[in-house]
C-alpha cells in the first residue's frame, strides 16, 4: 500500500493525494478539539441541573440558585441565568425567559463552532478521491493511445488499480468523520432539547411560588411568636 501511495504521490494525482492528507490531518485536528470544547463545556452533564430543577419544584429557590451556579455544566449555567431572570422579574416571565435562552444561545453556538469544517472534510474528501481516479485514469488511457494500442493488461489494471487507490483513501477518511459528526450534532441537539425544557420548568413552574409561599408561611410563624417576658 505504501507503494501505490509513493507512486499515487508522484503521478498526476500527486496533488489530489497531498489534498486528501490536508483533509484528514484538519478534520482530525477539528474533531480532537470539539471533543476538548464539549468535556470544558459540560456538555452531557445534567445530574447537577436535575438535582436543581428537583429542588426547584419543591421550592427551594435559594438552594437550587446556588447549586446551579457552583456547576460549570452548559445546562447549570442555563439554569442558573433562568432562576436569575424569574428572581429579576417576577411578574414578566416572557423577560425571564428571553435572558436565559440568550444564554442558551451563546453556549449552543460554542459547542456547534467549527462543525461546518467536518461537514465540508466529509463531502470534500470523496470528491477528491474521485478526481484523482479521474486523473489517474486519463493518465492510464493516455499512455495507452501514445503506444498505438499495444499495451499490457498487466501494467494496465496496475494504473487502473493506482487511480482508484484516490478514491478508496477518501471514503476512508469520510466514512469515520462522518459518523463522528453525526454523533457531535446529536449531543448538541440533545442539549438544546434540556435547556428548553429547563427553561421552560424555571419560568412558567411552580417553583418560584412555592418558595415565596414557603417564606410568607416562615414570616407569619415568626411573627405569631410570643416573645419572653424580662424579668
Amino acid at each position: 500500500m505504501i507503494e501505490v501511495l509513493t507512486h499515487q504521490l508522484y503521478s498526476i494525482g500527486g496533488p489530489v493525494l497531498i489534498a486528501l492528507l490536508v483533509v484528514s490531518l484538519l478534520a482530525t485536528a477539528t474533531a480532537v478539539y470539539k471533543l476538548l470544547s464539549f468535556g470544558r463545556l459540560g456538555v452531557g452533564r445534567h445530574r447537577v441541573a436535575e438535582a436543581v430543577l428537583k429542588r426547584w419544584a419543591e421550592g427551594d429557590a435559594s438552594g437550587a440558585y446556588q447549586q446551579a451556579a457552583a456547576d460549570k455544566a452548559a445546562l447549570s449555567r442555563v439554569v442558573a441565568e433562568a432562576i436569575t431572570g424569574v428572581w429579576r422579574w417576577p411578574d414578566d416571565k416572557e423577560r425571564a425567559r428571553e435572558m436565559a435562552t440568550g444564554t442558551a444561545l451563546s453556549l449552543l453556538d460554542m459547542m456547534s463552532r467549527h462543525v461546518r469544517v467536518l461537514e465540508t472534510s466529509v463531502q470534500a474528501a470523496p470528491m477528491l478521491g474521485l478526481l484523482g481516479t479521474v486523473l489517474g485514469m486519463i493518465a492510464a488511457f493516455n499512455e495507452m493511445s501514445q503506444s498505438g494500442g499495444a499495451v499490457d493488461p498487466t501494467e494496465l489494471a496496475g494504473g487502473i488499480w493506482i487511480a482508484l487507490s484516490t478514491t478508496a483513501i477518501g471514503l476512508t477518511i469520510a466514512i469515520p468523520f462522518y459518523f463522528f459528526t453525526s454523533w457531535i450534532e446529536g449531543r448538541i441537539d440533545r442539549e438544546r432539547a434540556a435547556m428548553d425544557g429547563a427553561i421552560l420548568t424555571i419560568v412558567y413552574g411552580p417553583g418560584l411560588d412555592l418558595a415565596n409561599q414557603a417564606r410568607g408561611e416562615t414570616t407569619q410563624f415568626a411573627q405569631a411568636q410570643p416573645v419572653p417576658l424580662r424579668r
